[in-house]
């Protein structure tokens, strides 16, 4: 398989490390706005850190040794956090006061895209059954789950424990349809960087800011200036420019600190930005 091998540019754990600061800034804004002290520029950069996630998990999965441990870690890292969102969603548990709960998804994505990445190289491979259907179930997974709690009222409460036993993506946040479409055409283009970006980012600016740009500017009293202040998704189009930085190298890291930090520091940021509600 084709791969990139310059010496000079970001190795994937400095990728990494990038999304992380970028991760915990936009964060701390999400978690912490209500309190009229962390800047919207908090936000802005993180835009871009979702995408170079994706962009080291689409470099992860192409490179591992053992693809089927690879997914099982994400998986099993999606479980817990699933559940905890189900709780909060359906249940109202552990809601903070003011109605807030965290609903952030990224593990999810990652357990829909490998199975999805997993079929595409099936389908090269020729086994036309196993990668139609790793392709095709966890994207319609939800239109399935959908459809048969509208046919079935009966098995709604049942149904949604299907939520989190099958990564289901959804239309907004971490887990969303733009997410899942960004992390295939990653996936599809790995094997040439500069084409792999330029897709990236015209996706991104194509959906972000000309289609939802379109859509907000139906609403009454929308000026063009709040495409940057307001919705500005589309600025993960600049994490191109860090893809392209990427040098294809490992790097030297602490893998797992990673997939740690990214469940541990939500809870604690909703932990601390309760009891910062609480003394307000």
């Amino acid at each position: 398989m084709e791969t990139i091998q310059e010496r000079r540019g970001v190795s994937g754990s400095g990728l990494k490390r990038i999304a992380l600061v970028l991760m915990a800034l936009d964060h701390i804004h999400y978690f912490f706005s209500f309190t009229g002290w962390v800047p919207e520029w908090f936000s802005m950069l993180g835009r871009l850190s979702a995408p170079l996630f994706l962009f080291c998990a689409v470099e992860g999965f192409t490179h591992t040794r053992n693809r089927k441990k690879y997914f099982l870690k994400v998986y099993l890292l999606s479980l817990p956090m699933t559940v905890l969102l189900l709780l909060m969603n359906v249940f109202r548990l552990f809601v903070r006061p003011d109605g807030f709960y965290p609903m952030n998804g990224m593990m999810t994505t990652f357990a829909i895209l490998i199975m999805v990445w997993q079929g595409f190289d099936w389908l090269k491979e020729k086994h036309w059954l196993k990668g139609l259907t790793a392709v095709l179930l966890p994207l319609a997974w939800p239109v399935l789950l959908s459809l048969l709690m509208r046919r079935i009222p009966a098995l709604q409460l049942p149904l949604l424990w299907g939520l989190v036993l099958f990564p289901t993506w959804n239309l907004s946040g971490d887990a969303s349809f733009p997410v899942i479409v960004t992390g295939l055409l990653l996936y599809l283009f790995r094997k040439n960087r500069r084409v792999q970006a330029a897709v990236f980012a015209g996706f991104q600016l194509l959906y972000f800011l000309v289609y939802v740009g379109y859509l907000v500017s139906q609403m009454p009293g929308f000026h063009w200036t709040q495409m940057f202040t307001a919705y500005y998704e589309w600025y993960g189009a600049f994490a191109g420019i860090f893809m392209l930085c990427y040098n294809g190298q490992r790097g030297n890291g602490h893998k797992a600190f990673f997939y740690i930090f990214y469940p541990a520091h939500i809870y604690i940021f909703y932990l601390l930005s309760w009891a910062v509600l609480l003394h307000t």
